[in-house]
């Protein structure tokens, strides 16, 4: 199980844990299911913090 799972996993674990029931539950889990997994990526090495942020010109190149 490579980092981005258990990230994800972890953040669905602490979005139970922090709120439990109804819509909103399943927004925070949904939210925090997502951080996690961007987390996971980062720690694995495939995604770099200026991905997030750089912004494409008008041939499609970062």
């Amino acid at each position: 199980m490579n980092m981005a799972v258990v990230g994800l996993i972890a953040g669905m674990a602490l979005g139970f844990a922090g709120y439990f029931g109804g819509f909103g539950a399943f927004l925070l889990v949904a939210a925090l299911g997502a951080i996690g997994f961007v987390a996971g990526r980062f720690l694995d090495g495939d995604l770099e913090p200026g991905d997030l942020f750089r912004v494409k010109d008008r041939e499609g190149r970062r």
